[in-house]
């Protein structure tokens, strides 16, 4: 699976987390974020979770009062892009105890180190949640 990006987008279209893995200049990031969060927060609940954006096919899943939108290359599978998506929230649920908004805003680098121990350079590495959760756990007993 090559992931390009991953966006977690609240209700409002604001950007709470960018992660991306390939080369884009800033201007060119602020532009597509823009263009994927609009086209995709427009949708409503009936309508299905893909979208085709310019050469990406982006998968995204609304939690609650976040958006997850994964951009990934033509030819993935939108299933299991929408199960990683998944595996990320659980993830995050286990670490936070039901993540919000507010955790990702005031643990953006808890937020962040997930995503790294997840995907390496667009390629998902760790699904175990007991995997990716150690090194912080471990992090949070030494401070």
């Amino acid at each position: 699976m090559t992931i390009r990006f991953i966006l977690l987008v609240n209700k409002q279209g604001q950007t709470r987390v960018a992660q991306y893995y390939e080369y884009m200049r800033l201007e060119e990031r602020r532009a597509l974020e823009g263009e994927i969060v609009r086209k995709c927060l427009a949708r409503s609940e009936q309508q299905c979770s893909f979208v085709e954006h310019r050469n990406y096919k982006v998968i995204y899943r609304r939690y609650a009062s976040l958006f997850f939108l994964v951009g990934v290359d033509g030819e993935e599978n939108e299933l299991a892009v929408l199960e990683f998506i998944h595996c990320i929230v659980e993830t995050m649920d286990r670490y936070f105890g039901n993540v919000c908004e507010l955790d990702i805003m005031f643990h953006l680098e808890k937020a962040y180190f997930i995503l790294d121990e997840m995907v390496m350079n667009g390629c998902v590495m760790e699904t175990n949640k007991l995997n990716i959760l150690a090194p912080i756990q471990l992090m949070d007993k030494s401070s």
